[in-house]
């Protein structure tokens, strides 16, 4: 159904566009920017479904595990949707080399965690090359993998930790939080002369929300104010923002009023939008996934305490997962979460109210 009513861009911004799905908004981005760019490619496990073996009947059989190329084979053909053996840090490697001579390969890699098998390719090479090279090279890869607890993967299938990636120069790292950001992000990735990271939250893939239908690009490295308010700011990223924003309702029903800060990107970081909205409520409670020690919520408290110090009344809060790996029990896995419960408790005791 086509409609207007509901874009995110704002009153008088309206464009024509649609409420569709948070993977449908990721598989048009990719079809819309393969047909934009001649130099794009796909690569990964099953995104072909195996191509080359027709005569198996197998093409398409995937578009991946969570179906984010379904469809792509039969329009792009096997030279641009690449399926790939077993092996991320050979997918990787071949993207580097790829993106040195020209291209513009984006990579599935399934999962998040396993981009700890791509590590060295990351760090020593995709990471660093146009350093290395003084600028004379582009690693314009982008890669792609589905993050987060919440949905059965257990313990080897769940991991959040934007910021071990955060900590590299030279990689940048987004997270989407709803459909029109996915569709921006990704096109702005895709575009990008530098390698970067779409982290794609589980709990996300089948979010509604609506999408302009027309080709645009979000910029890399800045958040946005998804609510305003007075009384305190909490700060979530991906799916913790879909969290705040739930929680923020829920404070509104007793009078307290929170401004919600989407980071979008985790590396680079936007922090004026971070102080901008401390500084006028003098409060804050930061919402991340991610098991505590040296967190995206460990780094922007630090930024804040640095930056903020004189406009906070109260301490820095942070509403994290555990110091755990991610359970496998379906009641142990919902604890690990941190939800909306979660972040109304922690803020009414910042406030005093509790």
């Amino acid at each position: 159904m086509v409609s207007t009513a509901k874009s995110p861009l704002g009153p008088g911004y309206d464009v024509p566009g649609r409420e569709i799905r948070y993977r449908e908004a990721f598989n048009k981005t990719l079809r819309d920017e393969l047909n934009r760019d001649p130099s794009v490619f796909i690569m990964g496990e099953d995104v072909a479904g195996g191509a080359g073996r027709a005569h198996l009947g197998l093409i398409d059989a995937w578009g991946g595990p969570f179906a984010a190329t379904k469809g792509l084979i039969q329009d792009f053909g096997a030279r641009r949707i690449k399926d790939t053996p077993i092996s991320e840090a050979a997918m990787v490697g071949a993207a580097v080399g790829a993106a040195l001579t020209g291209a513009r390969p984006v990579v599935d890699l399934m999962y998040f965690d396993f981009v700890t098998v791509a590590f060295d390719q990351l760090l020593s090479n995709a990471a660093k090359s146009r350093y290395m090279f003084g600028g004379q090279t582009k690693i314009p890869i982008t890669l792609f993998a589905r993050s987060g607890a919440g949905t059965g993967h257990a313990a080897q299938h769940s991991e959040n930790f934007y910021s071990i990636l955060a900590h590299i120069p030279g990689l940048k790292v987004v997270a989407p939080s709803d459909p029109y950001t996915v569709r921006g992000l990704l096109a702005g990735a895709i575009r990008d002369d530098d390698p970067v990271i779409v982290c794609n939250h589980k709990k996300l893939i089948n979010l509604v929300g609506f999408v302009p239908d027309e080709l645009y690009a979000i910029e890399l490295g800045k958040g946005r104010k998804l609510r305003e308010g007075g009384d305190v700011t909490l700060v979530g990223m991906s799916w913790s923002t879909e969290v705040c924003k739930q929680a923020a309702e829920q404070l509104a029903k007793e009078d307290i009023s929170a401004e919600v800060i989407d980071l979008l990107s985790i590396s680079p970081l936007d922090e004026d939008i971070i102080l901008e909205s401390v500084k006028k409520t003098n409060r804050v409670v930061i919402v991340d996934e991610d098991t505590p020690r040296c967190s995206m919520a460990s780094e922007i408290a630090a930024i804040i305490a640095d930056k903020a110090f004189d406009f906070l009344d109260a301490p820095v809060k942070r509403v994290t997962g555990p110091h755990t790996p991610v359970p496998y029990s379906k009641p142990l896995e919902t604890a690990f979460i941190p939800d909306a419960a979660a972040v109304v408790t922690t803020t009414k005791r910042l406030l005093g109210v509790e």
